[in-house]
């Protein structure tokens, strides 16, 4: 042990100095603002040490055969009693010591009938169990670990105590990416999987969802308490472990012979069928696209009330945010077929196999976001499977151009930081240009066989390589090299010129990004086309030096010439045409993408002719989303012809572009435009077009626009949306005369509003609230919130408190700014503290360059326990070894 010792002296002699400079400056600014600035050691996200920066999956030392979990919560608490047995077999030598993460788990008793303990201790984070004698490799053995947990994270309670429904009442969990550990202890990461079981006792009204099949469901005749028993027999990642209780009501459907069903609060129920209405439609797909059946013997979604994410593909047993509840006013404009569709395409990419570790995340999220994108097409036809991945590869990916990071990245600080465009869209996209290359059927193939090879085990790139090399006889180590383990995509700047001496038409390509250890020169097989009169003539090319030029021999000149017209490469392509080609191009009715990058060329253009064409596709093209981008382009022409043609466009059918064309008209800041949004406001019918005229008059400060901004911030919609709207109108107006009405309606009607909506407003209130000579009953008003049990309204106060920057919050934020409870609100707080020395008048020369090295020294304490306790746990590994 005289490693660990050598580490706890180092961090020991660090934190003393540390804590010494920053006596002598709290003491030294002690008279002007009572500052301190708290280092906070937050427990490591991720159970992999780290090494050289990079993250691995940690080393297996058993094989976990089942776990089962009985839990007891107690609603008025908010904290469970619990009993989780783990079944394991020692992998390859004698198990002496099983380390379990365990994040503030109070364990009472640790027992076997198979193995003798000679110990157990547990700290923070970790639950280390001792054997004596160590366990023979390959024997099987149980071990029962009794606890308690009040869960900051995990297990999250929603209760009357709380802000909600009593009869609303339930709790839900969530492990993505190491929660379970603050409920249960366990081997907390994706390389590992087992069979699992949850018994929960709840009171006989409520009800228990949980993976996999019901076993069993008695009520103890004593004490009242039901005990309801889930059973998933396929094993699956701990991180896919599901419980949720409460009082819930329930909508059935069936595919084939799997039952299929939704829960939500008795509250949402009326509007609960909106959200279920392509479920059983999305699986049929799925089964016959991919190939293979569904694998788990139902499939369940429930929502769950402030949820930090639009929903959870636990296996079996899906959670979704309220949010995907929505009036049916709303039209086309809600939907939750897209996060139904990417949840269960999850129950085979993530759920059926699953990313060995985070680096890997892509084979989960970018499978479901394609796999959504394939709903799409086959519900709506190809065109909305295309425009889906042209709004992914504008709105995420190419607008990313300068990160440096590929798909598969390890030297992430934490496994959220992956969980971003990589993953999704640009996985997504990596996907549909191997089914382009590979072609439909033979793609389909490649994934069948994926799947089947490695069901019910964690997976790398390589393994889906493997398979595709395997079955096409083709190489695709260079196409995953370039767009999996190297970052970003190829910059293409596309020239055309017609000689019509030699009747050729020349391109030149080149690619101008540029070239590194990071990014590479790109191989792209796509085509040309062109179109002459009737005739379209295609013609194959292949892009992999920095530049080319080709020469295509017509017999006249084209009218139309298109770069990748399948739209299969994803590119920043910058192909600069004539105005007559584009006008051709956005009139081709077989060519949608055509139409749309057309329309957004010409937007650039600023002629009558283009803003002409651009409102002619507005009105008359049969797909919306070339509708919505000619909305677009009217709106960047921003002159008084386009103004008139989307006045002119504002009657449409389709909820999207009839929305798409009241933003576009609120980017025009004159006084026209505000006459149209609040007409819009006073007689459309739909609630969320009403939501976007409302937020957008916070550009306008007459009269008329304030009583009708106040109106909304009184009315009552769906999930309070315009009332929210009005909120967000009153932040862009940042005049301080709107706090009272806030306050007075938050005080009336402080349970009308979601959550989220509650937390808006009290940011609002704090930002324009920043000039007030006198802030005391803002900041009063908002620290009442402070306490409240809602631990996202506890962060929106805290960030309120630093938009409002009244000095006398600082004690208050300092208090939780040492709340290691929540790395959350430890986080918010701080921000906002910085926020309060951003606006501080300035100080002495010396006091602020104390305050300073105070700073970067707590943030190398911080870092440099980080780095002892990850010696710390390599060494611990290496005394397992």
């Amino acid at each position: 042990m005289p490693n660990r010792r050598v580490y706890a002296y180092l961090l020991a002699c660090t934190c003393a100095t540390v804590s010494n400079i920053a006596a002598t400056a709290s003491a030294a600014e002690e008279q002007i603002c009572r500052y301190h600035e708290h280092g906070v050691w937050a427990a490591p996200g991720d159970t992999a040490a780290p090494t050289n920066g990079r993250h691995y999956a940690p080393d297996r030392n058993v094989d976990i055969d089942h776990i089962h979990i009985d839990v007891t919560p107690d609603f008025q608490k908010h904290t469970v009693q619990g009993t989780t047995t783990i079944t394991f077999i020692p992998i390859a030598k004698p198990l002496a010591e099983l380390k379990l993460d365990a994040v503030d788990l109070q364990v009472s008793d640790v027992s076997s009938p198979t193995a003798t303990i000679a110990d157990h201790s547990s700290t923070k984070t970790h639950l280390t169990i001792l054997f004596d004698p160590p366990i023979a490799a390959g024997t099987k053995t149980d071990v029962s670990i009794r606890y308690t947990a009040e869960p900051v994270k995990g297990l999250y309670f929603r209760t009357a105590k709380m802000g909600y429904a009593e009869t609303d009442t339930h709790l839900w969990t969530q492990g993505e990416p190491h929660e379970a550990r603050h409920w249960f202890p366990c081997y907390d990461y994706p390389n590992e999987r087992s069979s699992t079981s949850v018994t929960c006792h709840v009171p006989a009204d409520m009800t228990v969802l949980s993976n996999g099949e019901l076993v069993s469901e008695t009520v103890d005749a004593d004490s009242g308490r039901k005990a309801v028993r889930w059973y998933q027999e396929k094993p699956h990642v701990n991180y896919l472990i599901c419980l949720v209780a409460g009082y819930l009501n329930k909508l059935e459907d069936q595919h084939a012979n799997i039952p299929l069903a939704l829960y939500t609060q008795p509250s949402l129920f009326e509007h609960a069928q909106n959200s279920f209405a392509d479920t059983a439609e999305i699986m049929a797909f799925y089964e016959q696209e991919i190939g293979v059946p569904f694998p788990w013997k139902k499939y369940y979604q429930v929502t769950i009330r402030d949820f930090m994410w639009g929903g959870m593909e636990n296996t079996s047993l899906t959670t979704l945010t309220e949010n995907t509840i929505f009036d049916k006013a709303s039209e086309t404009l809600r939907t939750t077929r897209r996060l139904d569709a990417h949840e269960m395409a999850h129950q085979w990419f993530g759920d059926y196999v699953t990313c060995k570790d985070w680096s890997q995340l892509w084979l989960n999220e970018g499978f479901a976001t394609f796999y959504t994108h394939l709903y799409e097409g086959h519900k709506f036809g190809n065109d909305a499977k295309l425009y889906g991945l042209y709004e992914d590869a504008t709105n995420s990916v190419l607008s990313n151009s300068s990160d440096k990071k590929p798909i598969v990245y390890r030297q992430y600080d934490e496994p959220k930081q992956q969980f971003d465009y990589r993953a999704y869209p640009k996985g997504s996209w990596v996907l549909h240009m191997l089914r382009s290359q590979l072609g439909e059927d033979l793609y389909r193939e490649c994934i069948k066989t994926y799947l089947e090879r490695n069901a019910l085990t964690s997976v790398v790139t390589a393994d889906l390589n493997r398979v595709i090399e395997e079955l096409s006889g083709r190489s695709f180590d260079q196409f995953f090299d370039q767009y999996v383990f190297h970052a970003r995509h190829p910059d293409l700047r596309i020239r055309y010129e017609w000689l019509p001496k030699e009747k050729l038409a020349h391109l030149t390509v080149q690619q101008t990004h540029e070239v590194n250890g990071d990014v590479l020169l790109f191989h792209i097989p796509s085509k040309f086309r062109f179109i002459i009169g009737e005739e379209t003539i295609d013609q194959d090319i292949e892009i992999s030096r920095p530049k080319h030029d080709f020469y295509f021999p017509l017999g006249s000149q084209p009218t139309i010439v298109r770069f990748d017209p399948d739209y299969t490469v994803l590119a920043n392509v910058d192909f600069d045409k004539p105005d007559k080609m584009l006008l051709a191009q956005i009139s081709n009715e077989s060519d949608m993408i055509g139409r749309v990058l057309a329309a957004k060329q010409l937007g650039h253009r600023k002629t009558d002719e283009s803003a002409a064409a651009l409102k002619k596709a507005l009105n008359e093209d049969k797909f919306f989303g070339v509708r919505i981008e000619a909305s677009k382009s009217l709106g960047d022409i921003n002159n008084d012809t386009a103004f008139q043609a989307l006045n002119e466009s504002r009657v449409q059918e389709d909820a999207r572009v009839r929305d798409r064309v009241i933003t576009d008209i609120s980017r025009f800041f004159r006084p026209e435009a505000r006459t149209i949004l609040l007409d819009v406001a006073a007689t459309e019918a739909n609630p969320e077009i009403v939501s976007r005229a409302i937020e957008a008059m916070g550009r306008y400060h007459d009269e008329q626009t304030r009583k009708a901004i106040r109106d909304a911030l009184r009315s009552t919609s769906f999930q309070n949306r315009t009332a929210d709207a009005a909120v967000r109108a009153i932040r862009h107006q940042n005049d301080p005369m709107y706090a009272q009405s806030l306050m007075r309606v938050l005080r009336e009607r402080d349970g009308e509003f979601t959550t989220s909506g509650l937390g808006s407003a009290l940011r609002t209130l704090g930002t324009i609230s920043r000039q007030r000579a006198d802030k005391t009953e803002v900041r009063e008003f908002i620290s009442d919130y402070l306490t409240d049990l809602r631990e996202p309204l506890r962060v929106s106060a805290i960030r309120a408190l630093g938009e409002l920057g009244d000095p006398q919050a600082r004690s208050a934020l300092e208090i939780l700014a040492d709340d290691d409870r929540s790395d959350r609100v430890t986080s918010a707080a701080k921000a906002a503290l910085k926020k309060l020395d951003d606006q501080t008048p300035a100080v002495p020369g010396e006091l602020a360059q104390l305050r300073t090295k105070l700073r970067e020294l707590t943030d190398e304490q911080d870092r440099l326990r980080d780095q002892v306790q990850q010696l710390i746990n390599k060494a611990s590994q290496k005394d397992e070894e």
